[in-house]
């Protein structure tokens, strides 16, 4: 018996510029930094926008706050990445974007574990949570290490009654993080000390779930061959409904950025052709 629809959030939150202070840096977990940020314009920001992604644009190393500023309102665009916020306080106009650390491998990850209180960044937006409705009868999260502050910010989000699975594939027994999830939604937290190695133990216990009655709905991210491998089988072989099944590639084992987009496009679409033919249309 499906459950009485619970309100929804709201829709897209109004988005915004800012130049934005950092407060405090520091590790969160082994593997993980925390960011926060302040700004004025933070003040506009609805607390239910954490979950929702932003940009980010990353001054230049030894770049004095007078010329970043300039840079980003003259050009030419700062290097720029997707991040996610994990919290958001109006009251004290602040916010919290999670890092994953790993070293100098990436320009966002460089700057995080460099970052100190009183240093500058760009923001931009944001838009909206993933998970907006709360109508199912049973949710299902997966996340690896780079999408925990989605996901975690869509547990928190949940209907205080709401049942369901969350998997977390973290690096170490010592990224393991509390998520005020709700009572009902079990947490699974595996330990795949390798990233750059694919893993399928995230499929593989969807695979082995014994599938609920009802309406499901699915939060799931990170890297995009687990990724893909989950959406078809969630749309394939469970036969879900494309509204229902949020599942986003984030990174991809070998492959930088911009590498990456191409060909998550590219997969995406092959995939959209194979589950129509299997769906009937």
């Amino acid at each position: 018996m499906a459950k009485l629809p619970s309100k929804p959030t709201t829709g897209q939150p109004r988005r915004i510029t800012a130049l934005a202070q950092v407060v405090q840096a520091g590790r969160l977990t082994q593997n993980m930094i925390r960011v926060t940020l302040s700004a004025p314009e933070f003040a506009g920001l609805p607390a239910t926008c954490a979950g929702g992604h932003c940009k980010i644009m990353l001054p230049a190393a030894g770049q004095s706050i007078d010329a970043f500023r300039t840079q980003l309102a003259d050009g030419p665009k700062p290097v720029t990445r997707t991040y996610t916020i994990r919290n958001a306080r109006p009251e004290t106009r602040e916010i919290d974007i999670d890092f994953v650390a790993h070293g100098d491998d990436g320009p966002a990850s460089a700057w995080a574990a460099r970052a100190r209180a009183g240093d500058v960044i760009g923001f931009a937006g944001p838009g909206a949570p993933k998970l907006t409705e709360f109508d199912a009868d049973f949710y299902l999260f997966a996340a690896d290490m780079s999408a925990i502050p989605v996901v975690a910010a869509g547990l928190e989000a949940l209907p205080r009654d709401a049942t369901g699975m969350a998997i977390f594939e973290i690096t170490s027994a010592g990224d393991r993080q509390q998520i005020d999830a709700p009572p009902g939604v079990t947490q699974h937290w595996l330990i795949h000390d390798d990233p750059h190695r694919a893993s399928r133990e995230q499929v593989r216990i969807v695979e082995a779930l014994r599938w609920p009655e009802g309406r499901v709905r699915t939060l799931i991210a990170g890297e995009t061959g687990v990724v893909r491998s989950l959406r078809l089988l969630l749309r394939g072989d469970r036969g879900l409904d494309r509204r229902d099944v949020y599942a986003s590639g984030y990174w991809r084992i070998g492959l930088a950025e911009d590498e990456h987009q191409k060909v998550k496009r590219a997969e995406a679409e092959a995939d959209e052709a194979r589950l129509s033919q299997v769906n009937g249309g």
